[in-house]
């Protein structure tokens, strides 16, 4: 069976990289074998591979199977202290000590625990259904004499010949042996891997490219020796044995499960890893577990609630042992309705002590009702919703990229209410990521008369009136370019005027080197012919595009040549030409900086190289310096205007030069060894050296829309913001004013180790007397910083620290001078930080102040920022999904965080809050009120309520109002919320969850359980409850009682509510109707189930007056207390929530002027923001006119 002809390479819009070609010898291969080095595969005989027990293709990433549901579901539910006690309390019932029936005391924990279950069944059906579509998706697989046949995933072995086709998901990792391309590459997108969304180049072994077609894999044998399994999704080492020789493998041959084959019509590929050692479920682990600090201080309060439950179970029994003791006195009983004469061991008087035992467990199953059975799961359910209504917000979508916000957990909703301080990246977070090609300087010259945000910005807080070439910018943009990725004004230069330009062969070296030192791709319009590029960098898509507006259009890419249209200065046409690329020497971290070498027509073998400054500098030869020193003032100034520079080089090789380096780079890239880079970047370096300075660009990362103004709310709200990036410290520094994080007359406190001592010491001092001489350094800078402050009254502060310092100020005898510092300061940039020492100053700030931190950004070196904050927030912008991946929110665009924590995270943690402190209200109010009449009772185990109203007080008629509190209640709407963004401060400050809160409503439950039992029994003991002079016995009392409690408990609710909905109405009132209904139906129920509810309601509660009276009065009187102390908290002790209550219940929410007055409590000499700035511009301003009015008063004196 035929594949189909196969494509020849300049039909597709793919290239790849030189890699290596030639095999090696046996005995140059070291590590194959060795630890961590021993997988064999044999290749078309999946059957040699079943003998090494290598496990199947099946994968399940469900937490539970049909086995373990129940067993490990139950482990989880009871490893909760509140539900392992019901269920100890549960198998308590079942013993004559209990003071309830079994049934009663097991139903609601089989509700709640049932309900909890089933929400988590259902989560792991719906990942079972994930897992069988993935498991029984068809591939192809080599069976025997060349003939493929179809079966499913799960049934792949290790060493199958597998067929892909275009558009295919790769089963498992797999070792790519061909492709329909002659010289066998693929190309892959690996966003299910990595979140990038640039497709990636494969290529298969030189030896292995022939196999084209299904049939050659008749007689095709092979042996693979490679790595165990392991997570590391970018490194792999192996070897193919095959013709008696052994290839080499790396990345660029494995195609990595999960994976998508793109445009590449199919390939053919062994499998290698299957099931669960493939690197994609290697790297399946769980992210890291964050509670918020509300649900652990829950956790503590449960805590409480038992030792004061065990507290009055204990004062019970000793009262209880007590009295039993005495219960025979003189021969005569004291209780003698309790037959302590007749009594085994519960009431004896001869065994008080063990009877005071028994009393104890008894207790404590009665007083179970302190604790609130349905809290968690009540707590789930509103979480669940609230996240539902952030996903849903339409003030949060961004339609431009058609993505709305994802709370990709619900536990932290109420963090998101008590963030202290923010941990920001800038590139793709604070800015667009969108680059645009804007200035350029060549031999020495600055081109380019654009005006960055930047500068326009310090324009501005130069003060009017505004520079001369900012007003002819501002007025020219309409006409400027439209072309995305390019705004470059300059008569200079552009439709070929270069070419009269002194320099212009310069510069036109400089357009060459841009069009061609890169790895874009070009792709033609087959109807326009209009070129476009994927880069895998907006950054090189931003250079490719200049280049060709500047008259250099690379247009097309083969896996050996580029080819380009080049503006010719003398005739002023375009000439093509092609370029044989020979070496792509990548860009990596560590040189900062990539490189081509290419031969021209001419034969001419050229070094390409661009790089950041710091790395490219050093590498230019003598005669290369020319305009070196111009080159640095013009970098400099770019950096000042916001820019990203990189610096531009060449230079000449010789044939017999790059034939040495060529043979050393094949045998680095041949190395198969885990130093493999290591010896690729020391070879590399060798070659990149003698540069000849051509120039530098600079391209303009703007700001999000709407940054600025979300950064003064922000700041508004008393939100410590604090920057983390790894450009330039001048670049951040001016971003920082773009947008408002820095203003002028901030005191900049720069941390750097620029000083004459330290470069000196580098030159020529060892490695461990630089160390210490930088971290004393570092720690003297530090200290001198904490002194201004301390001798500073209301002053702003500014702390700028690099990279190199950081590593210093987060040694952990310096970081808590560090922090102490920083705390102080309005604002915080930490410029050059690597992706980990970004997540140290994150964990520092949150293990440091103990308070929520918040870390967002938007790329995969920021993911260990976010996962090591308490909330991590990704933005889903250009550097592909890892950060939104890893975070615990996904937002669009950085101003959403404005509404996601001011609206949303005040509201989530008010709900919460409210939510939490009335649970232990209404538990309390039921429990004391189970105490005082056992107490009553002189404690003798008798429950004041009917078994089954016990049961279903915390399921059914108190729980409901409690959900719909958390869900729907608003104190103030969310343009209050954003109009006065200081209200923020309630949960930052934790005003409505702090010990002393939660305590007086555990003390208002008391007040309104004491009313209620005192009212009820004073009235109804010992008069008669109805017209026929029937006195009221337990049940009535008890029936009364019960009917006042949930009437308190839910007018309390209504009371406590800020903001009603028809569904807050039907459950407050529905609660009640409820109980009245169950009341009806329970009594019609035979005597043998319904006992002492039998006929209650319809034979002695309706018909009677007392029962109506007692009633209205109880609930009346036991809501007084908390209705006088809100009363009085209201009017003269108002929070800040109930002071914008206020405002908007007098009608001056519309009165600008009261309003500032308001707002300018957010404002201080540390707040950082535009609004903050004009205040202080006004401040400073009135000082100087003061001042002003001061010296001529004087004159004239």
């Amino acid at each position: 069976m035929k594949s189909g002809r196969r494509r020849k390479f300049n039909f597709s819009k793919i290239y790849t990289f030189r890699c290596c070609k030639p095999s090696v010898e046996e005995d140059d291969l070291s590590q194959i074998g060795g630890p961590g080095f021993s997988r064999v595969v044999y290749c078309n005989e999946p059957c040699e591979s079943d003998i090494r027990n290598y496990p199947d293709n099946y994968v399940s990433t469900t937490k539970y199977t049909v086995a373990t549901f129940l067993p490990k579901s139950l482990f989880e539910q009871f490893r909760r202290v509140a539900n392992f006690y019901f269920l100890v309390t549960g198998i308590l019932a079942f013993t004559p000590i209990a003071p309830y029936t079994a049934g009663s005391a097991i139903l609601p924990l089989i509700i709640v625990i049932g309900a909890t279950m089933l929400k988590e069944g259902i989560e792991d059906w719906r990942r079972k259904q994930q897992d069988s579509e993935v498991n029984n998706r068809n591939v192809k697989i080599h069976k025997e004499n060349g003939l493929f046949e179809e079966i499913e995933w799960k049934n792949l072995r290790v060493g199958d010949i597998v067929k892909v086709e275009k558009d295919e998901f790769f089963p498992a990792d797999l070792v790519l042996l061909s492709s329909s391309y002659e010289d066998s590459i693929c190309y892959v997108e690996t966003m299910n891997l990595d979140g990038e969304t640039n497709l990636k180049l494969k290529q298969a072994l030189e030896v292995t490219s022939s196999l084209s077609e299904e049939s050659n894999f008749r007689d095709f044998n092979a042996i693979v020796k490679c790595e165990d399994p392991n997570a590391n999704l970018y490194t792999f080492v192996g070897t193919m044995h095959l013709e008696n020789l052994q290839h080499p493998l790396n990345p660029q041959q494995i195609l990595l499960r999960d994976s998508k084959l793109r445009n590449t019509e199919y390939i053919f590929g062994v499998a290698i890893f299957t099931g669960n050692d493939t690197k994609v479920m290697q790297n399946s682990t769980d992210p890291p577990s964050k509670r918020s600090r509300v649900e652990r201080k829950m956790d503590k309060i449960i805590y409480f609630l038992f030792g004061m439950l065990f507290v009055m179970a204990l004062i019970g029994s000793i009262y209880f042992g007590i009295t039993t003791k005495n219960d025979l006195n003189r021969g005569e009983t004291e209780r003698w309705y309790l037959r302590p004469d007749n009594s085994d061991i519960f009431f004896d008087p001869k065994r008080p002590i063990e009877a005071a035992m028994y009393h104890f467990l008894t207790a404590v199953m009665l007083y179970s009702y302190l604790i609130p059975i349905s809290l968690y799961v009540s707590i789930e359910i509103v979480k669940v919703l609230q996240s539902s209504f952030i996903n849903q917000d339409i003030n949060m979508y961004c339609e431009e990229t058609d993505k709305p916000a994802h709370a990709c957990t619900s536990n932290l909703n109420e963090e998101l209410g008590q963030v202290d301080t923010i941990l920001s990246d800038k590139t793709g977070t604070l800015t667009c990521n969108s680059m645009e090609f804007i200035k350029f300087s060549v031999a020495g010259t600055a081109y380019g008369r654009g005006v960055t945000e930047v500068e326009k910005a310090m324009a501005r807080r130069n003060g009017p009136p505004l520079p001369f070439n900012i007003i002819a910018t501002e007025k020219t943009n309409s006409t400027s370019s439209d072309v995305k990725g390019f705004n470059f004004q300059d008569e200079r230069i552009m439709d070929g005027e270069w070419a009269n330009e002194p320099n212009f062969k310069t510069i036109q070296k400089f357009f060459r080197l841009l069009a061609i030192c890169h790895t874009a791709i070009p792709e033609v319009d087959e109807e326009s012919g209009k070129v476009t590029y994927e880069a895998e960098s907006p950054d090189e898509a931003a250079f490719v595009i200049a280049a060709r507006e500047f008259g250099f259009e690379f247009y097309k890419r083969t896996q050996s040549s580029v080819y380009l249209h080049e503006y010719h200065p003398r005739s002023g046409e375009k000439v093509e030409r092609e370029y044989k690329l020979l070496n792509v020497l990548e860009f990596n971290s560590t040189r900062k900086r990539m490189s081509v070498i290419v031969s021209d027509e001419h034969g001419k073998l050229l070094l390409l190289t661009k790089g950041a400054d710091s790395a490219m500098f050093d590498k230019l030869a003598p005669d290369g310096r020319e305009f070196e020193e111009q080159t640095k003032e013009h970098v400099n100034e770019y950096a000042d205007a916001g820019l990203r520079t990189l610096i531009l080089a060449y230079r000449e090789l010789k044939s017999d030069e790059y034939e040495d380096f060529n043979k050393k780079f094949l045998v680095a890239k041949s190395s198969v060894s885990a130093d493999r880079e290591t010896l690729i970047d020391s070879v590399v370096e060798k070659m990149e050296k003698d540069l000849i300075l051509l120039g530098a660009t600079a391209v303009e990362d703007k700001l999000q829309p709407g940054v600025p103004e979300c950064i003064d709310k922000l700041a508004g709200a008393g939100i410590k913001i604090w920057v983390l990036t790894g450009d330039k410290m001048e670049t951040a520094i001016n971003i920082g004013y773009a947008c408002s994080l820095l203003r002028q007359g901030m005191n900049q406190m720069i941390i750097n180790l620029d000083t004459p001592e330290i470069k000196m010491l580098e030159k020529t001092g060892e490695k461990d007397v630089i160390v210490k001489a930088s971290k004393d350094n570092v720690l003297c800078q530090l200290r001198e910083g904490k002194a201004r402050i301390a001798s500073s009254d209301s002053e702003a502060f500014a702390l700028i620290i690099d990279g190199k310092s950081l590593t210093y100020a987060l040694d952990d005898d310096v970081k808590n001078v560090f922090l102490e510092l920083a705390v102080s300061c309005a604002s915080v940039i930490c410029c050059r930080s690597s992706p980990m020492q970004k997540a140290l100053v994150t964990r520092l700030v949150k293990e440091g102040t103990g308070k929520t931190t918040l870390a967002v950004g938007d790329g995969a070196n920021d993911v260990g920022m976010l996962q090591e904050a308490d909330i991590g927030i990704g933005i889903s912008g250009v550097e592909g999904m890892q950060a939104v991946m890893s975070s615990d929110v996904a937002i669009a665009q950085f101003r959403f965080l404005e509404r996601l924590l001011l609206v949303h995270g005040h509201w989530c943690y008010r709900r919460i809050s409210s939510m939490i402190c009335y649970f232990f209200y209404k538990n309390v109010a039921f429990g004391v009120t189970v105490f005082l009449y056992e107490s009553r009772t002189s404690f003798s185990g008798q429950p004041a309520y009917n078994d089954w109203f016990l049961s279903l007080y915390n399921v059914f008629f108190t729980s409901l109002p409690v959900i719909a509190l958390g869900v729907f209640d608003q104190d103030v709407s969310a343009r209050y919320c954003l109009k006065f963004p200081l209200l923020y401060q309630e949960g930052v400050q934790n005003v409505l969850f702090h010990w002393q809160r939660i305590l007086g409503w555990m003390f208002n439950g008391i007040i309104s359980a004491v009313i209620v039992f005192y009212f009820c029994t004073m009235v109804l003991d010992p008069q008669s409850f109805d017209s026929n002079g029937k006195l009221a016995g337990q049940e009535i009392v008890g029936a009364t009682m019960y009917t006042c409690v949930v009437w308190v408990v839910n007018c309390q609710m209504a009371l406590a509510i800020s903001y009603f909905t028809m569904i807050q109405h039907l459950f407050i009132w529905g609660g009640i109707a409820l109980w009245y209904i169950f009341l009806y139906v329970y009594g019609t129920v035979p005597f043998i189930y319904s006992r002492n509810a039998y006929q209650l309601f319809v034979e002695c509660l309706a018909p009677s007056a007392s029962y109506w009276i007692v009633t209205f009065f109880a609930v009346v009187l036991a809501l007084i207390p908390y209705y006088l102390c809100a009363s009085i908290q209201m009017r003269f002790f108002p929070l800040y929530h109930q002071m914008i209550q206020w405002i908007r219940l007098e009608g001056q929410a519309e009165n600008p002027e009261f309003c500032h007055m308001v707002r300018q409590r957010s404002l201080r000499s540390t707040t950082v923001g535009y609004t903050a700035r004009v205040a202080a511009r006004d401040m400073s301003d009135r000082s100087n006119d003061r001042s002003h009015s001061h010296n001529q008063n004087h004159e004239i004196v």
